[in-house]
């Protein structure tokens, strides 16, 4: 656990660095690309970048529920969830987080935050009413292993700074400027490099959403298998978190205001049902966490 957790707070630091890098190095890309001397387009993406990350960083988990559509709720507006979440907290060692209620009748809940201390549980009010006390008590332990091992602030980080980059990606691509720009140098070589940048330029921004998208992709789907395996650990009952994921299976539901920017802070993929979603879904596939967990339940 310790291992993990070290290594989340290493990957968060190394993502904030190419996240600059990557969209300041698109910046200059186009600057060359429209013989742009003063690097105006540079100068403006490292501005963006540096702010993304900042907003990302102190701000990404209020976004994350905001996108989402959760709302704060008070222990006298449900008792039920908040004594589930607080039983579990004081067996993990945990500071009882924000609790936040999406209305939606889909299964499905994520955790947000910088770290444990500032950290926020989301859960949707369908799998309040559709699942059972021990499923319920199972996802949420999934997602307080997530603020345990600090998953929570590098996928909140992942969340808003790959959204970063397809935005300044997709500023480039529609730039009128990229294909028509200043031209400071006017030889047959000068204006060979600026094409070659062009090109590159636009490669680069018709690229940059998909690079984002697999970047989500690797950090994503190991980390719920992680997550499984440390949330039956702390309920010591697997088969409840396997039996939570048949009923989201059979349900198929998805969730009205998912977003593919913060799919991947899901406890499921929260695109069910739409087909062409789930060809890019950031989870691994349902029918093999819910083998791992039996086989959990068989060793045990």
């Amino acid at each position: 656990m310790y291992s993990q957790i070290d290594s989340n707070k290493r990957r968060s630091v190394i993502l904030m660095i190419i996240s600059v890098v990557f969209i300041i190095g698109l910046g200059y890309v186009f600057s060359r690309a429209q013989g742009d001397t003063t690097y105006s387009l540079m100068w403006m993406a490292a501005i963006f970048s540096l702010g993304s990350t900042s907003v990302s960083y102190f701000q990404g988990d209020k976004i994350a529920l905001w996108t989402s559509g959760a709302r704060q709720i008070t222990e006298e507006e449900n008792k039920y969830v908040y004594r589930l979440i607080d039983n579990l907290c004081i067996t993990s060692g945990l500071p009882v987080p924000k609790i936040y209620i999406i209305d939606d009748p889909a299964i499905n809940a994520f955790a947000t935050g910088r770290n444990p201390q500032l950290a926020s549980i989301a859960i949707t009010s369908g799998a309040i009413q559709k699942l059972k006390n021990e499923e319920l008590e199972g996802v949420i332990a999934h997602e307080l292993s997530h603020v345990q091992n600090y998953d929570i602030r590098f996928m909140t980080l992942v969340a808003v700074l790959v959204g970063a980059i397809a935005i300044m990606a997709n500023i480039f691509l529609r730039s009128g400027s990229v294909f028509g720009g200043r031209r400071s140098n006017k030889d047959g070589e000068g204006n060979s490099m600026m094409a070659v940048f062009m090109i590159i330029g636009v490669v680069l921004a018709i690229l940059s959403p998909l690079i984002a998208q697999l970047i989500k992709f690797a950090i994503s789907r190991q980390r719920e298998y992680l997550a499984d395996a440390s949330g039956s650990l702390l309920t010591r009952y697997p088969e409840a978190l396997a039996s939570a994921l048949e009923k989201i299976q059979q349900d198929n539901l998805p969730l009205t205001r998912a977003s593919a920017a913060t799919a991947h802070l899901f406890f499921a993929n929260p695109f069910q049902g739409k087909s062409l979603k789930n060809l890019f879904s950031t989870h691994p596939p349902i029918e093999e966490r819910i083998k791992r967990l039996r086989e959990l339940t068989s060793k045990a």
